[in-house]
């Protein structure tokens, strides 16, 4: 079993920083890729930024130059560090990763449970 946990939302004021962090653990084998989502009130989940076991990145149009993404291999961590918050930017963010556990023979999607992310004006 693959546990994803995020930690570092909160409440922010518009212009502000956050930093976010994912730690996945459990039967791991190996991780692909890892990312970020975000899901604001009444909207359909959103990519915000991913990056591949490798480093290489991608992001949302609407973050980029705003948002990093980086990631600790060693550690099964990732994290992304937000500047310049806008309140376009209050979602709940969630951390996936495409893990090959163990027992398996190809690697799935596993997702945290979240972390709220308010900018206020």
């Amino acid at each position: 079993q693959v546990q994803l946990v995020e930690s570092g939302g909160g409440l922010v004021q518009a212009g502000g920083s956050l930093r976010l962090s994912c730690v996945a653990s459990g039967s791991i084998v190996s991780i692909n890729a890892m990312g970020w989502y975000r899901q604001a009130e009444g909207k359909q989940r959103e990519l915000v930024a991913r990056i591949s076991s490798g480093g290489s990145t991608n992001y949302a149009d609407s973050v980029k130059g705003r948002f990093t993404i980086s990631r600790e291999n060693a550690k099964n961590t990732i994290n992304l560090q937000i500047y310049s918050l806008k309140p376009e930017d209050t979602a709940v963010y969630y951390c996936y990763a495409d893990v090959l556990s163990v027992g398996h023979y190809s690697s799935s999607d596993h997702w945290g449970q979240g972390t709220q992310v308010t900018v206020s004006s």
